[in-house]
Protein backbone atom coordinates (compact mmCIF):
# COMPACT_ATOMS: atom_id res chain seq x y z
CA UNK A 1 0.00 0.00 0.00
CA UNK A 2 1.31 3.44 -0.92
CA UNK A 3 1.44 6.17 1.71
CA UNK A 4 1.51 9.86 0.81
CA UNK A 5 2.95 12.91 2.58
CA UNK A 6 2.28 16.56 1.82
CA UNK A 7 5.00 19.20 2.17
CA UNK A 8 4.05 22.88 2.39
CA UNK A 9 6.42 25.83 2.06
CA UNK A 10 5.05 29.21 3.14
CA UNK A 11 7.41 31.64 1.40
CA UNK A 12 7.70 35.39 0.94
CA UNK A 13 6.49 35.30 -2.66
CA UNK A 14 4.43 32.12 -2.80
CA UNK A 15 3.17 29.04 -1.03
CA UNK A 16 4.16 25.72 -2.56
CA UNK A 17 2.99 22.17 -1.97
CA UNK A 18 4.29 18.77 -3.02
CA UNK A 19 2.81 15.36 -2.39
CA UNK A 20 5.29 12.53 -1.97
CA UNK A 21 4.51 8.86 -2.62
CA UNK A 22 6.72 7.01 -0.16
CA UNK A 23 6.70 3.54 -1.72
CA UNK A 24 7.82 4.75 -5.14
CA UNK A 25 9.98 7.51 -3.68
CA UNK A 26 8.68 10.20 -5.99
CA UNK A 27 6.79 13.49 -5.99
CA UNK A 28 3.56 12.87 -7.86
CA UNK A 29 2.15 16.41 -7.83
CA UNK A 30 3.04 19.97 -6.91
CA UNK A 31 1.25 23.30 -6.84
CA UNK A 32 1.97 26.92 -5.97
CA UNK A 33 0.14 30.19 -5.40
CA UNK A 34 1.84 33.57 -5.67
CA UNK A 35 1.07 36.65 -3.57
CA UNK A 36 2.67 40.00 -2.81
CA UNK A 37 3.84 42.04 0.12
CA UNK A 38 1.51 44.75 1.41
CA UNK A 39 2.24 47.72 -0.88
CA UNK A 40 3.11 51.34 -0.08
CA UNK A 41 4.58 50.79 3.36
CA UNK A 42 7.35 53.05 4.74
CA UNK A 43 10.96 52.23 3.73
CA UNK A 44 12.23 49.08 5.39
CA UNK A 45 8.76 47.78 6.30
CA UNK A 46 7.96 44.37 4.81
CA UNK A 47 4.63 42.89 5.83
CA UNK A 48 2.08 40.30 4.70
CA UNK A 49 -1.39 39.29 5.78
CA UNK A 50 -1.40 35.74 7.24
CA UNK A 51 -4.84 35.31 5.70
CA UNK A 52 -3.10 35.24 2.31
CA UNK A 53 -1.08 32.21 3.46
CA UNK A 54 -4.25 30.41 4.60
CA UNK A 55 -5.95 31.03 1.27
CA UNK A 56 -2.85 29.79 -0.57
CA UNK A 57 -2.57 26.65 1.58
CA UNK A 58 -6.21 25.80 0.90
CA UNK A 59 -5.65 26.09 -2.82
CA UNK A 60 -2.40 24.13 -3.08
CA UNK A 61 -3.55 21.34 -0.75
CA UNK A 62 -6.78 20.88 -2.68
CA UNK A 63 -4.76 20.73 -5.91
CA UNK A 64 -2.27 18.08 -4.77
CA UNK A 65 -4.93 16.05 -2.93
CA UNK A 66 -6.98 15.92 -6.12
CA UNK A 67 -3.90 14.58 -7.89
CA UNK A 68 -3.79 11.68 -5.41
CA UNK A 69 -7.40 10.95 -6.32
CA UNK A 70 -9.05 7.87 -4.81
CA UNK A 71 -5.89 7.12 -2.86
CA UNK A 72 -6.28 10.27 -0.73
CA UNK A 73 -7.28 8.17 2.29
CA UNK A 74 -3.66 6.99 2.35
CA UNK A 75 -2.29 10.50 2.96
CA UNK A 76 -0.64 10.04 6.34
CA UNK A 77 1.12 13.28 7.16
CA UNK A 78 1.68 16.96 6.46
CA UNK A 79 4.88 18.90 7.09
CA UNK A 80 5.14 22.68 7.04
CA UNK A 81 8.10 24.88 6.13
CA UNK A 82 7.86 28.61 6.65
CA UNK A 83 9.84 31.79 6.11
CA UNK A 84 11.84 32.34 9.28
CA UNK A 85 11.64 35.20 11.82
CA UNK A 86 8.22 36.56 10.78
CA UNK A 87 6.12 37.84 13.71
CA UNK A 88 2.51 36.63 13.77
CA UNK A 89 0.75 38.27 16.72
CA UNK A 90 -2.35 36.50 18.06
CA UNK A 91 -4.91 37.64 20.62
CA UNK A 92 -6.43 35.40 23.29
CA UNK A 93 -9.01 34.11 20.79
CA UNK A 94 -6.30 33.01 18.36
CA UNK A 95 -7.07 35.85 15.93
CA UNK A 96 -4.33 37.73 14.05
CA UNK A 97 -3.90 41.20 15.56
CA UNK A 98 -2.06 42.89 12.69
CA UNK A 99 -0.16 41.99 9.50
CA UNK A 100 2.98 39.90 10.03
CA UNK A 101 6.30 41.70 9.96
CA UNK A 102 8.63 39.54 7.86
CA UNK A 103 12.25 38.40 7.99
CA UNK A 104 13.24 41.10 5.48
CA UNK A 105 11.73 43.95 7.50
CA UNK A 106 14.58 46.26 8.56
CA UNK A 107 12.38 48.94 10.11
CA UNK A 108 13.09 47.45 13.54
CA UNK A 109 16.86 48.01 13.47
CA UNK A 110 16.54 50.64 16.25
CA UNK A 111 14.82 48.07 18.48
CA UNK A 112 17.45 45.43 17.67
CA UNK A 113 20.18 47.83 18.77
CA UNK A 114 18.16 48.70 21.87
CA UNK A 115 17.89 45.06 22.96
CA UNK A 116 21.60 44.45 22.38
CA UNK A 117 22.42 47.55 24.44
CA UNK A 118 20.18 46.37 27.30
CA UNK A 119 22.03 43.03 27.28
CA UNK A 120 25.43 44.71 27.52
CA UNK A 121 26.54 44.77 23.87
CA UNK A 122 27.00 42.32 21.03
CA UNK A 123 29.67 40.21 22.71
CA UNK A 124 27.48 39.72 25.79
CA UNK A 125 24.42 38.99 23.62
CA UNK A 126 26.29 36.22 21.78
CA UNK A 127 27.57 34.88 25.10
CA UNK A 128 24.00 34.68 26.43
CA UNK A 129 22.24 32.97 23.53
CA UNK A 130 24.87 32.03 20.93
CA UNK A 131 23.65 34.57 18.36
CA UNK A 132 23.75 38.26 17.69
CA UNK A 133 20.49 40.10 17.10
CA UNK A 134 20.08 41.49 13.57
CA UNK A 135 16.96 43.47 12.78
CA UNK A 136 15.51 40.52 10.86
CA UNK A 137 15.08 38.39 14.00
CA UNK A 138 11.67 38.26 15.69
CA UNK A 139 12.69 39.83 19.02
CA UNK A 140 13.11 43.33 17.60
CA UNK A 141 9.70 43.08 15.90
CA UNK A 142 8.05 42.36 19.24
CA UNK A 143 9.72 45.36 20.88
CA UNK A 144 8.75 47.47 17.86
CA UNK A 145 5.10 46.50 18.43
CA UNK A 146 5.37 47.40 22.10
CA UNK A 147 6.89 50.81 21.36
CA UNK A 148 4.95 51.77 18.23
CA UNK A 149 1.55 50.08 18.61
CA UNK A 150 0.96 49.78 22.37
CA UNK A 151 -2.74 49.10 21.86
CA UNK A 152 -1.90 46.05 19.74
CA UNK A 153 0.81 44.93 22.16
CA UNK A 154 -1.77 45.06 24.98
CA UNK A 155 -3.84 42.53 23.00
CA UNK A 156 -0.86 40.22 22.34
CA UNK A 157 -1.48 36.76 23.79
CA UNK A 158 0.75 34.49 21.67
CA UNK A 159 3.82 34.95 19.47
CA UNK A 160 4.04 32.57 16.53
CA UNK A 161 6.26 32.33 13.46
CA UNK A 162 4.73 31.81 10.00
CA UNK A 163 5.13 28.01 9.98
CA UNK A 164 3.82 27.83 13.57
CA UNK A 165 0.76 29.80 12.54
CA UNK A 166 0.00 27.38 9.71
CA UNK A 167 0.55 24.46 12.11
CA UNK A 168 -1.92 26.12 14.50
CA UNK A 169 -4.47 26.56 11.73
CA UNK A 170 -4.03 22.93 10.67
CA UNK A 171 -4.26 21.39 14.15
CA UNK A 172 -5.55 23.95 16.65
CA UNK A 173 -2.33 23.56 18.68
CA UNK A 174 0.18 26.33 19.43
CA UNK A 175 3.80 25.18 19.76
CA UNK A 176 7.27 25.85 18.37
CA UNK A 177 10.20 23.56 17.59
CA UNK A 178 13.83 24.43 18.27
CA UNK A 179 14.98 25.02 14.68
CA UNK A 180 12.61 27.89 13.93
CA UNK A 181 12.70 29.08 17.56
CA UNK A 182 16.46 29.59 17.30
CA UNK A 183 15.81 32.37 14.76
CA UNK A 184 13.62 34.43 17.07
CA UNK A 185 16.52 36.06 18.94
CA UNK A 186 14.89 34.85 22.18
CA UNK A 187 16.45 31.39 22.29
CA UNK A 188 19.59 29.83 23.78
CA UNK A 189 20.84 27.63 20.93
CA UNK A 190 23.35 25.74 23.06
CA UNK A 191 20.76 24.64 25.63
CA UNK A 192 17.74 24.56 23.28
CA UNK A 193 15.54 26.64 25.57
CA UNK A 194 14.11 30.15 25.82
CA UNK A 195 16.64 32.70 27.07
CA UNK A 196 15.08 34.52 30.00
CA UNK A 197 17.76 37.25 29.90
CA UNK A 198 16.88 38.23 26.34
CA UNK A 199 13.16 37.90 26.93
CA UNK A 200 13.36 40.30 29.91
CA UNK A 201 15.30 42.77 27.74
CA UNK A 202 12.29 42.88 25.42
CA UNK A 203 9.46 42.76 27.96
CA UNK A 204 9.05 41.37 31.44
CA UNK A 205 5.79 39.59 30.59
CA UNK A 206 6.89 38.17 27.23
CA UNK A 207 7.72 34.63 28.42
CA UNK A 208 4.04 33.89 29.00
CA UNK A 209 3.32 34.89 25.41
CA UNK A 210 5.75 32.37 23.90
CA UNK A 211 4.49 28.92 22.89
CA UNK A 212 5.71 25.66 24.46
CA UNK A 213 8.75 24.09 22.78
CA UNK A 214 8.43 20.63 21.27
CA UNK A 215 11.02 18.22 19.92
CA UNK A 216 11.99 18.55 16.27
CA UNK A 217 11.05 14.94 15.59
CA UNK A 218 7.58 15.34 17.11
CA UNK A 219 4.08 15.64 15.73
CA UNK A 220 2.24 18.78 16.73
CA UNK A 221 -1.06 16.92 16.46
CA UNK A 222 -3.63 15.54 14.04
CA UNK A 223 -5.30 17.50 11.25
CA UNK A 224 -8.45 19.29 12.42
CA UNK A 225 -11.73 17.56 11.56
CA UNK A 226 -12.97 20.57 9.59
CA UNK A 227 -9.97 20.45 7.25
CA UNK A 228 -9.90 16.67 7.10
CA UNK A 229 -13.51 16.68 5.89
CA UNK A 230 -12.96 19.60 3.50
CA UNK A 231 -10.05 17.81 1.81
CA UNK A 232 -11.55 14.31 2.03
CA UNK A 233 -8.75 12.84 4.17
CA UNK A 234 -8.73 10.10 6.79
CA UNK A 235 -8.93 10.82 10.51
CA UNK A 236 -5.33 9.95 11.37
CA UNK A 237 -3.34 12.53 9.34
CA UNK A 238 -0.48 13.82 11.51
CA UNK A 239 1.13 17.25 11.20
CA UNK A 240 4.84 17.12 11.98
CA UNK A 241 6.59 19.84 13.98
CA UNK A 242 8.01 21.14 10.68
CA UNK A 243 10.40 24.06 10.79
CA UNK A 244 11.82 27.15 9.18
CA UNK A 245 12.40 27.16 5.45
CA UNK A 246 16.15 26.79 5.88
CA UNK A 247 15.77 23.84 8.24
CA UNK A 248 13.37 22.11 5.86
CA UNK A 249 15.48 22.95 2.82
CA UNK A 250 18.46 21.32 4.56
CA UNK A 251 16.47 18.08 4.75
CA UNK A 252 15.16 18.58 1.21
CA UNK A 253 18.69 18.89 -0.18
CA UNK A 254 20.12 15.98 1.81
CA UNK A 255 22.13 18.34 3.99
CA UNK A 256 21.89 16.07 7.05
CA UNK A 257 25.53 15.17 7.57
CA UNK A 258 28.74 17.16 7.93
CA UNK A 259 30.63 18.28 4.79
CA UNK A 260 27.58 19.11 2.67
CA UNK A 261 26.60 22.76 2.29
CA UNK A 262 23.36 24.10 0.82
CA UNK A 263 23.03 27.41 -1.02
CA UNK A 264 19.47 28.59 -1.53
CA UNK A 265 19.00 31.34 -4.10
CA UNK A 266 15.66 33.08 -3.89
CA UNK A 267 14.65 36.62 -2.95
CA UNK A 268 17.14 36.18 -0.15
CA UNK A 269 20.14 33.89 -0.19
CA UNK A 270 21.20 31.41 2.43
CA UNK A 271 24.20 29.17 2.90
CA UNK A 272 24.09 26.60 5.65
CA UNK A 273 25.64 23.33 6.79
CA UNK A 274 24.90 20.44 9.12
CA UNK A 275 26.93 20.36 12.33
CA UNK A 276 26.94 17.93 15.24
CA UNK A 277 27.89 20.80 17.58
CA UNK A 278 26.86 24.46 17.74
CA UNK A 279 29.13 26.80 15.76
CA UNK A 280 29.10 30.14 17.57
CA UNK A 281 30.47 33.18 15.75
CA UNK A 282 31.92 35.75 18.16
CA UNK A 283 31.44 38.42 15.46
CA UNK A 284 27.77 37.55 15.03
CA UNK A 285 27.88 37.18 11.23
CA UNK A 286 26.92 33.50 11.32
CA UNK A 287 23.56 32.49 12.73
CA UNK A 288 24.09 29.57 15.12
CA UNK A 289 20.72 27.97 14.49
CA UNK A 290 19.48 24.59 15.61
CA UNK A 291 18.23 22.42 12.76
CA UNK A 292 15.00 20.42 12.71
CA UNK A 293 16.60 17.00 13.24
CA UNK A 294 18.32 17.49 16.60
CA UNK A 295 21.59 18.95 15.28
CA UNK A 296 22.74 22.49 14.47
CA UNK A 297 22.58 24.53 11.27
CA UNK A 298 25.21 27.31 11.10
CA UNK A 299 23.76 29.69 8.54
CA UNK A 300 24.48 32.81 6.55
CA UNK A 301 21.53 34.84 5.26
CA UNK A 302 21.78 37.69 2.79
CA UNK A 303 18.71 39.72 1.90
CA UNK A 304 19.62 40.56 -1.69
CA UNK A 305 20.03 37.74 -4.22
CA UNK A 306 17.37 37.50 -6.93
CA UNK A 307 16.33 40.93 -5.64
CA UNK A 308 19.49 42.19 -7.37
CA UNK A 309 19.25 40.20 -10.59
CA UNK A 310 15.52 40.82 -11.01
CA UNK A 311 15.92 44.55 -10.48
CA UNK A 312 18.44 44.79 -13.31
CA UNK A 313 16.58 42.31 -15.53
CA UNK A 314 13.29 44.19 -15.17
CA UNK A 315 14.95 47.58 -15.63
CA UNK A 316 16.16 46.54 -19.07
CA UNK A 317 13.05 44.52 -19.98
CA UNK A 318 14.91 41.24 -20.45
CA UNK A 319 13.64 37.68 -20.39
CA UNK A 320 15.54 35.28 -18.15
CA UNK A 321 17.25 33.80 -21.21
CA UNK A 322 18.25 37.26 -22.51
CA UNK A 323 19.56 38.22 -19.09
CA UNK A 324 21.71 35.06 -18.87
CA UNK A 325 23.03 35.67 -22.39
CA UNK A 326 24.00 39.22 -21.43
CA UNK A 327 25.85 37.95 -18.35
CA UNK A 328 27.63 35.33 -20.44
CA UNK A 329 28.85 37.99 -22.88
CA UNK A 330 30.96 39.73 -20.22
CA UNK A 331 34.13 38.22 -18.69
CA UNK A 332 34.44 37.16 -15.05
CA UNK A 333 34.74 40.24 -12.86
CA UNK A 334 32.64 42.38 -15.25
CA UNK A 335 35.78 44.31 -16.26
CA UNK A 336 35.97 45.73 -12.73
CA UNK A 337 32.31 46.71 -12.26
CA UNK A 338 31.17 45.66 -8.79
CA UNK A 339 27.66 45.83 -7.33
CA UNK A 340 26.99 46.01 -3.62
CA UNK A 341 23.34 44.91 -3.78
CA UNK A 342 22.20 46.24 -0.40
CA UNK A 343 19.11 47.83 -1.89
CA UNK A 344 17.14 48.09 1.35
CA UNK A 345 19.79 47.14 3.86
CA UNK A 346 21.63 43.88 4.41
CA UNK A 347 21.92 41.28 7.13
CA UNK A 348 25.31 39.68 6.30
CA UNK A 349 27.39 41.76 6.16
CA UNK A 350 25.35 43.45 8.93
CA UNK A 351 24.42 46.70 7.22
CA UNK A 352 20.73 47.54 7.80
CA UNK A 353 21.24 51.10 6.51
CA UNK A 354 22.94 49.88 3.33
CA UNK A 355 21.99 50.89 -0.20
CA UNK A 356 22.94 49.61 -3.63
CA UNK A 357 26.24 50.77 -5.09
CA UNK A 358 27.69 50.25 -8.56
CA UNK A 359 31.43 50.69 -8.04
CA UNK A 360 33.76 50.93 -11.03
CA UNK A 361 31.50 52.60 -13.56
CA UNK A 362 33.46 53.92 -16.56
CA UNK A 363 32.69 54.09 -20.28
CA UNK A 364 33.68 50.44 -20.82
CA UNK A 365 31.34 49.15 -18.10
CA UNK A 366 28.43 51.58 -18.37
CA UNK A 367 26.07 49.26 -20.25
CA UNK A 368 23.42 46.62 -19.68
CA UNK A 369 25.58 43.46 -20.01
CA UNK A 370 28.13 44.67 -17.46
CA UNK A 371 25.41 45.68 -15.01
CA UNK A 372 23.71 42.31 -15.47
CA UNK A 373 26.92 40.42 -14.75
CA UNK A 374 27.77 42.68 -11.80
CA UNK A 375 24.31 41.99 -10.30
CA UNK A 376 24.76 38.22 -10.52
CA UNK A 377 28.31 38.39 -9.19
CA UNK A 378 27.46 40.90 -6.45
CA UNK A 379 24.70 38.68 -5.07
CA UNK A 380 27.17 35.78 -5.04
CA UNK A 381 29.93 37.81 -3.38
CA UNK A 382 27.47 38.53 -0.58
CA UNK A 383 26.91 34.82 -0.06
CA UNK A 384 30.63 34.09 -0.27
CA UNK A 385 31.33 36.70 2.41
CA UNK A 386 29.39 34.43 4.75
CA UNK A 387 30.83 31.18 3.39
CA UNK A 388 34.34 32.46 4.04
CA UNK A 389 33.33 33.28 7.60
CA UNK A 390 32.07 29.70 8.03
CA UNK A 391 35.44 28.49 6.78
CA UNK A 392 37.18 30.65 9.36
CA UNK A 393 35.08 28.95 12.05
CA UNK A 394 36.20 25.50 10.94
CA UNK A 395 33.70 24.47 8.25
CA UNK A 396 35.25 22.64 5.30
CA UNK A 397 32.71 22.36 2.46
CA UNK A 398 33.26 19.50 0.02
CA UNK A 399 30.17 20.14 -2.09
CA UNK A 400 27.56 22.89 -2.34
CA UNK A 401 24.04 21.82 -3.24
CA UNK A 402 21.91 24.45 -4.94
CA UNK A 403 18.22 25.10 -4.61
CA UNK A 404 15.96 28.02 -5.48
CA UNK A 405 15.34 29.89 -8.71
CA UNK A 406 18.93 31.04 -9.21
CA UNK A 407 20.09 27.42 -9.43
CA UNK A 408 18.38 27.12 -12.84
CA UNK A 409 20.88 29.43 -14.52
CA UNK A 410 23.92 27.70 -16.08
CA UNK A 411 26.00 30.88 -16.10
CA UNK A 412 25.14 31.56 -12.47
CA UNK A 413 26.14 28.02 -11.47
CA UNK A 414 29.58 28.62 -13.01
CA UNK A 415 29.89 31.98 -11.26
CA UNK A 416 29.03 30.32 -7.95
CA UNK A 417 31.58 27.54 -8.43
CA UNK A 418 34.26 30.09 -9.33
CA UNK A 419 33.50 32.45 -6.42
CA UNK A 420 32.89 29.70 -3.83
CA UNK A 421 35.89 27.72 -5.16
CA UNK A 422 34.09 24.41 -4.63
CA UNK A 423 31.91 22.17 -6.82
CA UNK A 424 28.24 23.07 -7.02
CA UNK A 425 25.33 20.84 -8.06
CA UNK A 426 21.57 21.54 -8.21
CA UNK A 427 19.09 19.42 -6.31
CA UNK A 428 16.01 18.18 -8.16
CA UNK A 429 12.74 19.58 -6.82
CA UNK A 430 11.66 22.25 -4.35
CA UNK A 431 14.04 21.93 -1.42
CA UNK A 432 11.91 23.35 1.39
CA UNK A 433 8.59 21.76 0.38
CA UNK A 434 10.34 18.44 -0.26
CA UNK A 435 12.08 18.69 3.10
CA UNK A 436 8.75 19.33 4.81
CA UNK A 437 7.24 16.23 3.18
CA UNK A 438 10.26 14.13 4.21
CA UNK A 439 10.03 15.53 7.74
CA UNK A 440 6.39 14.40 7.92
CA UNK A 441 7.41 10.96 6.61
CA UNK A 442 10.18 10.75 9.24
CA UNK A 443 7.88 11.73 12.11
CA UNK A 444 5.10 9.41 10.96
CA UNK A 445 7.46 6.45 10.45
CA UNK A 446 9.08 6.85 13.84
CA UNK A 447 5.68 7.26 15.46
CA UNK A 448 4.82 3.85 14.02
CA UNK A 449 7.95 2.14 15.28
CA UNK A 450 10.29 2.16 12.27
CA UNK A 451 13.08 4.24 13.95
CA UNK A 452 14.46 5.15 10.52
CA UNK A 453 17.12 7.89 10.55
CA UNK A 454 16.62 11.16 8.71
CA UNK A 455 19.92 10.46 6.88
CA UNK A 456 18.56 7.19 5.50
CA UNK A 457 15.32 8.83 4.40
CA UNK A 458 17.14 11.72 2.69
CA UNK A 459 19.52 9.33 0.90
CA UNK A 460 16.57 7.41 -0.53
CA UNK A 461 14.63 10.40 -1.83
CA UNK A 462 17.03 13.25 -2.70
CA UNK A 463 18.24 13.40 -6.31
CA UNK A 464 21.05 15.57 -7.66
CA UNK A 465 21.26 16.92 -11.22
CA UNK A 466 24.67 15.44 -11.88
CA UNK A 467 24.69 16.58 -15.51
CA UNK A 468 24.64 20.17 -14.18
CA UNK A 469 27.47 19.76 -11.67
CA UNK A 470 30.05 22.53 -12.12
CA UNK A 471 33.70 22.69 -11.06
CA UNK A 472 35.62 25.93 -10.42
CA UNK A 473 37.59 27.58 -13.22
CA UNK A 474 40.98 28.49 -11.65
CA UNK A 475 41.45 31.59 -13.83
CA UNK A 476 38.05 33.00 -12.93
CA UNK A 477 38.53 32.06 -9.28
CA UNK A 478 41.70 34.17 -9.14
CA UNK A 479 39.85 37.21 -10.55
CA UNK A 480 37.01 36.72 -8.12
CA UNK A 481 39.31 36.45 -5.09
CA UNK A 482 40.48 40.02 -5.79
CA UNK A 483 36.93 41.25 -6.39
CA UNK A 484 35.78 39.58 -3.18
CA UNK A 485 38.42 41.47 -1.22
CA UNK A 486 37.12 44.74 -2.66
CA UNK A 487 33.52 43.75 -1.92
CA UNK A 488 34.40 42.96 1.69
CA UNK A 489 36.22 46.27 2.13
CA UNK A 490 33.38 48.37 0.69
CA UNK A 491 30.80 46.47 2.74
CA UNK A 492 32.40 47.64 5.96
CA UNK A 493 31.78 51.31 5.22
CA UNK A 494 28.87 51.25 7.66
CA UNK A 495 29.35 54.82 8.89
CA UNK A 496 29.08 56.08 5.31
CA UNK A 497 25.86 54.10 4.82
CA UNK A 498 24.42 55.56 8.03
CA UNK A 499 25.30 59.09 6.92
CA UNK A 500 23.65 58.47 3.56
CA UNK A 501 20.50 57.11 5.20
CA UNK A 502 20.37 60.23 7.37
CA UNK A 503 20.56 62.40 4.24
CA UNK A 504 17.76 60.41 2.61
CA UNK A 505 15.55 60.74 5.66
CA UNK A 506 15.89 64.52 5.46
CA UNK A 507 14.95 64.80 1.78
Amino acid sequence: MSHYFIGLDIGTQSTKAVVLESNRRRVISSASVHYDLIPNLPPGCKEQNPEDWISAVNHVVETVVNAVGDDRSNIRGIGVSGQQHGFVALDQDGKVIRPAKLWCDTSTSVQADEIVARLGGLERTIEIMGNGLPAGFTASKILWLKENEPENYARLFMVLLPHDYINYWLTGNQAMECGDASGTGLFDVRERRWSEDVIKAVSGCLLSKLPPLIGSGSSIGNLRDELRQRWGLSNDVIVSAGGGDNMMSAIGTGNVREGIVTASLGTSGTIYACSETPIIDPLGDIAAFCDSTGRWLPLVCTMNVTVATEMVRNQFGLSHAEFDAAVQSVPAGADGLLLLPFFEGERVPNCPEGTGIFFGIRPATFDMPHMARAAMEGATFGLNYGLNRLRQLGLNPTEIRLTGGGANSAVWRQIMADIFQVEVVPVIGEGAAMGAALHALWVYSNGNGSNESIESIADQFIELEEDKRVRPNPQNAAVYAKMQSLFDSLSKKTDDFKAHRAILSGI
